[in-house]
């Protein structure tokens, strides 16, 4: 264990699977696919679709697929972390989900106008996907970086991501753009093959990770009983968790404030196109500005933490968020949009990183990291089903996104007062002293 804590291949190989999977969220989540898919459904000026014998707005049945979706992975991965942790069988389990998710988003190649569930479907298997690896990669951080560290590699990663998954995106675009270029037929075919390059750069560079990252030294009773031994685990960490008052009240707050910064995410892009009329360029330049400005919040957060600490940094993130979304309901022109580009930009990335460095370093001392990050990436996952299924829900009914996106500010005020109860030591919330084992 020794060995592989702060080696700095590990750490690189480890970080490298942000570079591959991030091409997911922002492609296939945020950008060529959400665009394609207003487009494939929408038929003149009417935005309603039909799916399993319902109608309802596109817009709204992509936030529901994604809820759908991620609350299946909410189930499943609390599960599936402890076997994980019984067996010792980490990274095979993040490799299923990799690969899960990489077919699936090449799968969209199938997606057209009279092939709705083949969008619906393969979507919410990426998610799925996307959703159960991330578990078990980021179970690895306790055990490859010492607390001290855990906030610069966890901003290392998410740097990695933006970057690698910006590249694929400006390829892509130039693809969707100019698709004599490379000898395509016109651009609606160029976006199919963006879809199947995604689950190739995706599954392709995960290779680096799956190499690098160590195995399990100590494994567990290899019993065949693996579900009840399953949720032995999850009840023996939810115990432990009563006893671990910060650890808990921190979870509660990240559950509200990831459902505001997962929404925006997901959402950001169709708000744009419906409530701006923005083009699929002005909305891509959106994105790739969000993405590079967020390289450098993720580092700016990791030096606000070591300056005045977590806690305090993450306050800064949320107040931010919390004006982004009030700003967002008066936005009518493109160069306001921009604007809030920028800013969401600055706080995404370090809110991500922190959050996830922040949890690692108030895990008590176990090797049952993947257990502990199942009830992490749970909070996230229940609070992206909450915050989709309510924005979707509240713009069939009162017929606006806006007032979806004053939702969203409450959730971060919730978020805000609940981190203000956490205990913090020595200006760093609870971080326990690293002792090389």
């Amino acid at each position: 264990m020794k060995k592989e804590i702060n080696n700095k291949r590990i750490i690189r190989g480890w970080s490298f699977y942000d570079w591959a999977n991030s091409v997911y969220p922002l492609v296939i989540n945020s950008t060529i696919f959400p665009i394609y898919y207003a487009l494939i459904t929408k038929k003149g000026t009417n935005d309603i679709v039909h799916f399993m014998g319902m109608q309802f707005k596109n817009t709204a049945l992509y936030t529901y697929a994604l809820s759908i979706s991620y609350l299946f992975i909410c189930f499943l991965s609390p599960v599936l972390s402890a076997l994980a942790d019984y067996s010792g069988n980490k990274k095979s389990f993040m490799k299923f989900f990799c690969y899960l998710g990489s077919i699936s988003c090449s799968m969209l190649y199938f997606f057209d106008a009279e092939h709705l569930w083949v969008g619906i479907l393969f979507f919410m298997l990426a998610t799925i996907g996307f959703s159960g690896s991330i578990v078990f990669y980021n179970a690895y951080l306790p055990e490859i970086a010492s607390p001290d560290r855990q906030d610069s590699v966890s901003a290392q990663g998410f740097a990695m991501g933006y970057i690698g998954s910006s590249l694929l995106l400006i390829f892509n675009l130039s693809m969707v753009m100019k698709p004599s270029w490379y000898g395509i037929q016109d651009s609606g075919m160029a976006t199919k093959l963006c879809f199947v390059l995604v689950g190739i750069w995706w599954a392709g560079f995960a290779q680096v990770t799956f190499h690098r990252l160590p195995h399990r030294h100590q494994q567990k009773n290899r019993e065949s009983d693996f579900i009840r031994k399953g949720y032995v685990e999850l009840k023996k960490v939810w115990k432990e968790l009563e006893t671990q008052g910060a650890l808990k009240i921190f979870l509660f707050s990240f559950f509200f404030y990831s459902m505001g910064v997962q929404t925006v995410m997901n959402a950001a892009t169709l708000f744009g196109s419906k409530e701006l009329k923005l083009e699929s360029q002005q909305l891509i330049v959106t994105i790739l500005i969000i993405q590079f400005v967020a390289i450098g919040g993720a580092y700016f957060f990791s030096w606000l933490s070591r300056i005045f600490g977590n806690k305090q940094a993450l306050v800064f993130a949320i107040l931010i968020w919390i004006c982004i979304c009030f700003a967002a309901y008066f936005v009518y022109t493109a160069n306001g949009f921009y604007l809030l580009a920028l800013a969401v930009g600055i706080v995404m990335g370090g809110i991500q990183s922190l959050s996830r460095s922040t949890f690692s370093k108030m895990l008590p001392q176990t090797q049952d990291h993947a257990s502990y990050f199942s009830f992490f990436d749970v909070c996230e996952k229940m609070g992206i089903v909450l915050g989709t299924a309510s924005f979707g829900m509240i713009e069939e009914l009162s017929g606006s996104m806006r007032n979806s996106v004053i939702t969203l500010a409450v959730f971060f005020i919730i978020g805000l007062v609940i981190l203000l109860f956490v205990k913090t030591k020595n200006k760093i919330i609870q971080v326990k002293k690293f002792e090389a084992s």
